[in-house]
């Protein structure tokens, strides 16, 4: 019988790896509660059209790297690969935009097949957050400094940059498209064979292509900005003077697109040079058109989206559990006395390590293995007095105290 192993791109995560994932939502939950957000969890699939109709149909998560399957029912489903869609999705099928603004969040599992690199996996983990209705800057201005603020907190403001561009309305696009599309087309035999078929459906995608000859041809393409209206410039520089007054640094790179398709106006990525080339580590943008285009009303959306594990990544120091507290019994008389003591240690919020077995010695290098800070030493003789020993691991000092006092002893 060939050996079980985990399937190719994805991994079993426990121990520092995910204590460390766990701090990155945890911190990235507390943050964002702050600015009113409220969790929402959606199913780990949907229908496959949630996704390949508004995805955009030559993004390369549509075409490339979506986990589709047929169910008993013959219905075409999609392992989700990634969380704005089902939200969105959600928000709708919910009845949500009686009550807008809507702030909502997530974490949880993705789904990508593509080729696994440090960081990236085909199972991965994200969060996000959605702020859906309100169609004014402020919006992009509150949600990016909730981004920067939640790295802030993880200690990682200080390794990413904040890079940020402006896609404008639907008539500064179509401008923008008609320039990029009569420039593509005199480098034509230079683009990729991806490139080529994404410039008859959508040429927005060539400047997000990862292929180095498309890049080279992409270098000297036009610029966005120089293709943005009035109203869509005023909107973008509103967002940036409200990033200066709150004293977020950032740069404009006018390259930046973003992957999908329903993006619009702000779009922004915060990245690092610690993970290698692919060094974004949080990103997003508005997408007002999102919602309209999924079967609801003229809703403005704006959010962003993290990978939990690259950002764990970055976290330096280790994310240790509490030191326990060794309860250790010594014959099998007291054994049922040793089990009473550590509940009752673990309902006053102590973490204990209870030793099961062997004798005083082993126990107590089972104490010393799992770094325990003081150890409750049970014996015959003190808990007929009403008392146990209490030791300190660091120090070697231990002392009896009364059963009815361990716990005010302990803290």
């Amino acid at each position: 019988m060939a050996k079980l192993q985990n399937v190719r791109g994805t991994y079993d995560l426990y121990g520092e790896a995910k204590r460390k994932m766990k701090k990155v939502t945890s911190v990235g939950s507390e943050v964002v509660e702050k600015y009113g957000f409220e969790e929402i969890e959606t199913p780990i699939f949907e229908f496959t059209e949630v996704f390949s109709r508004n995805l955009g149909e030559t993004s390369d998560v549509v075409t490339k790297e979506m986990y589709c399957f047929e169910d008993r029912g013959g219905e075409s489903l999609t392992l989700r690969p990634e969380g704005t869609a089902g939200v969105v999705r959600s928000f709708i099928s919910e009845g949500m935009q009686q009550n807008l603004p809507v702030k909502l969040y997530y974490s949880g599992p993705m789904f990508r097949y593509e080729r696994p690199q440090k960081g990236r996996q085909r199972q991965f983990t994200q969060f996000g957050c959605e702020l859906l209705g309100v169609e004014t800057p402020q919006a992009d201005i509150e949600v990016i400094s909730m981004a920067y603020e939640f790295l802030e907190k993880l200690g990682l403001s200080g390794s990413v940059t904040v890079e940020i561009n402006s896609l404008g309305d639907k008539e500064s696009r179509d401008a923008y498209r008609e320039k990029l599309v009569a420039y593509l087309r005199k480098h034509y035999d230079e683009l990729s064979e991806d490139s080529k078929a994404r410039l008859e459906r959508n040429p927005l995608r060539v400047l997000d292509s990862k292929e180095e000859c498309d890049k080279a041809v992409v270098e000297g393409a036009p610029l966005y900005k120089d293709s943005l209206n009035e109203a869509s410039a005023a909107f973008f520089n509103a967002v940036l003077k409200g990033l200066d007054n709150l004293g977020i640094k950032y740069k404009v790179n006018d390259r930046l697109v973003r992957g999908l398709d329903y993006y619009s106006h702000t779009v922004f990525e915060l990245v690092t040079d610690k993970l290698g080339a692919q060094g974004t580590v949080l990103a997003g943008g508005r997408y007002d058109g999102l919602v309209e285009q999924m079967g609801g009303g003229k809703v403005a959306g704006i959010g962003w989206a993290c990978g939990v594990e690259r950002l764990s990544m970055l976290l330096e120091a280790d994310v240790s559990l509490p030191r326990p507290i060794a309860v250790i019994p010594v014959g099998e008389d007291v054994n049922d006395k040793a089990i009473e003591i550590a509940y009752k240690l673990r309902c006053a919020g102590f973490r204990v390590e209870h030793s099961y077995n062997g004798n005083l010695k082993k126990r107590m290098m089972k104490a010393n293995k799992v770094n325990a800070i003081k150890a409750v030493i049970i014996g015959t003789d003190e808990l007929a007095k009403g008392e146990v020993t209490v030791k300190d691991l660091d120090s070697g000092a231990q002392k009896n105290v009364a059963l009815d006092k361990i716990v005010e002893e302990l803290r």
